[in-house]
């Protein structure tokens, strides 16, 4: 779980597994391999393994990141 105070966020990043983002309070901005799309309280989006991302608080808010790790 993440908190993040307006303003504040997660800098560009990669990862080798897929994420699940749940939005649990407040608003975010995600940006995607350079698409940005709001997510609102109890919004969920995925973040694509090896695409780069980044989160940014427009207000207050909480998540629930799950990364998804599966053996094919």
């Amino acid at each position: 779980m993440f908190a993040f105070k307006e303003g504040q966020g997660l800098s560009e990043h990669t990862a080798p597994y897929d994420a699940l983002v749940h939005i649990l309070e407040g608003e975010a901005e995600v940006t995607i391999s350079g698409k940005t799309t709001q997510v609102k309280e109890g919004e969920v989006i995925i973040l694509p393994a090896n695409k780069p991302h980044a989160l940014k608080a427009i207000k207050r808010f909480k998540m629930l990141l799950t990364m998804i790790r599966s053996k094919l």
